[in-house]
């Protein structure tokens, strides 16, 4: 549908929201005042929170849900919202693409992915651009569009959202085997840079025709390697700053965070680096070390990736007129077939062809690519290219994103079943201590296990020849937490949270497994 016909449904909105070209925003507010604006800001976050309980508890992708919300207020439903410009989507999804890989680097656990960084690198290169030429074949052969624009298509749908995965594994209490998971985790986070790069390079190949294809080769190199070393130095110098700025309120460190962020994005994207490779990297580096104030600025990112992808989605929802989608919905559903049954599988087996990953593994890694957000910010390029002016590429990348979550997402837990490769989900414990770790203090706060079988089992504490640089600081039983004392026995199952240095921790550590000693049978007379 031609954007005329779309500006002729402006008159009819329930909200009377204007859209003029003179605006930067393309935003303005006829009849609402400044009371409803914050009244309709603080319900779409009340409603995202909401609808993150819904995912949690029905295994729903909440991606789906926030984009449901955004479509519920558009201009097609009871929101009444007309909203028709790519340029601020594409704004506020790079922004809020930003904050979501650095918030997802600083969560990430360093020494778990270690064993894992070349199958996930694989991955996300080579991965992405099977996935990208595989899918661009197909649909070339299939569906009513040239080389380019089947390889931009292709491009744009090449990387994956392993949240989505996650969060559907864990509302069914379904863990992955190891190394499943960091794997994933790395390669969701380190493959959007390359579905970037390719999709802006096929629009310039399209735009300018006669461009050899190989000069997009040295300006690869040229993202990557400024993206890696800039997201390294400017995490290690995030660190040295924090741990000597000495702010006098603890409230400006967050905003010192939220300001680096845009900082490593922004510089690295103006000397034509991978602004997304950057926030990525300089997370990592934040989680491998420690730092003043960590545990309270990783909180305030998760809060602020959380708060990105509300209004993201919502803006997403925004963009796409349903009405539209019918017309794409059979191309729609063909790529989304290419995408979960071809193009994917093709890219996990060949990327990892000489990896130590077993068939099972190698299966279940192919069905869980679902697409995400980046494949739909990523479809409001060709918009602002002046390539799509039908909004045809943008309809059907968010029909494909929207059946991958609902197909792939809903089918996961059975998957990793039948595929063997399953374990229990083990939710992460929530204590009522907390403990700081900092350079200036040789101390960890650790909990540890009393295996079933344990020699300590049974044993008063004052009986154990426990360090004594460690401190037993609380004990968790089934749903009760206990204080201890020296008379306090313990038992199997328990976890104790101890406080102590790295050598103490591993003493107490071997303590614990150490198992009980069989009796020897009794000699006969």
């Amino acid at each position: 549908m031609e954007k005329g016909s779309r500006q002729k449904r402006l008159h009819s909105q329930t909200l009377h929201f204007i859209f003029l070209d003179s605006y930067p925003l393309n935003i303005y507010f006829a009849f609402m005042t400044i009371e409803l604006v914050i009244l309709f800001t603080a319900l779409i976050l009340v409603a995202g929170v909401g609808m993150s309980k819904v995912s949690e508890r029905f295994g729903i992708p909440v991606l789906l849900l926030f984009l449901g919300i955004g479509m519920l207020a558009g201009s097609e439903g009871p929101g009444g919202i007309y909203f028709d410009n790519a340029q601020w989507a594409q704004a506020l999804g790079t922004i809020a693409l930003a904050f979501i890989l650095f918030a997802g680097g600083l969560d990430t656990d360093v020494p778990s992915i270690a064993r894992v960084i070349k199958p996930a690198l694989s991955l996300s290169t080579a991965g992405v651009l099977i996935t990208a030429v595989v899918t661009g074949v197909c649909v070339k052969f299939t569906l009513d569009f040239s080389w380019l624009t089947s390889f931009l298509i292709g491009s744009i749908v090449s990387s994956t959202d392993a949240a989505a995965v996650f969060a559907v594994l864990r509302s069914k209490n379904v863990g992955l085997k190891e190394p499943l998971r960091p794997l994933l985790e790395l390669e969701s986070g380190s493959n959007d840079p390359m579905a970037v790069f390719l999709t802006l390079g096929f629009i310039e190949l399209i735009r300018n025709p006669s461009q050899p294809v190989w000069t997009l080769i040295p300006l690869f190199f040229q993202q990557m390697l400024i993206g890696l070393l800039l997201g390294f130095l400017l995490g290690r110098v995030f660190i040295y700053l924090v741990n000597r700025i000495n702010l006098d309120f603890e409230g400006l460190y967050p905003v010192l965070c939220v300001a680096w962020v845009l900082l490593v994005y922004g510089l690295t994207a103006a000397l034509r680096g991978s602004g997304f490779l950057a926030v990525y990297i300089a997370g990592l580096v934040l989680s491998s070390r420690s730092f003043s104030h960590k545990k309270s600025l990783v909180r305030f990112q998760d809060g602020m990736a959380w708060l990105m992808q509300i209004f993201m989605f919502f803006t997403l929802g925004l963009l796409v007129f349903p009405s539209e989608l019918a017309a794409v919905a059979g191309q729609g559903f063909f790529l989304s077939l290419v995408v979960m049954l071809v193009s994917r599988p093709a890219a996990v087996f060949l990327s990892l062809l000489f990896s130590h990953l077993s068939i099972r593994e190698k299966h279940l890694i192919s069905w869980v690519g679902l697409r995400g957000s980046v494949p739909i910010v990523l479809a409001t390029f060709p918009l602002l290219a002046g390539l799509d002016a039908n909004h045809s590429i943008f309809n059907l990348i968010f029909f494909t994103v929207i059946t991958s979550v609902l197909f792939q997402g809903t089918t996961i837990p059975p998957f990793a079943r039948l595929t063997g490769v399953d374990e229990p989900f083990v939710k992460q414990r929530r204590y009522p201590i907390d403990f700081e770790k900092s350079e200036e203090l040789d101390m960890q706060l650790v909990d540890l296990f009393v295996p079933y079988g344990s020699a300590v089992a049974g044993e008063p504490i004052l009986n154990l020849s426990f360090p004594k640089e460690s401190l037993i600081t609380l004990i968790s039983r089934g749903e009760k937490y206990i204080m201890p004392s020296g008379a306090t026995v313990l038992q199997e199952g328990d976890v104790l949270l101890i406080l102590g240095n790295r050598e103490s921790l591993a003493a107490a550590q071997a303590l614990l497994e150490k198992p009980k000693e069989k009796p020897k049978p009794s000699s006969a007379a």
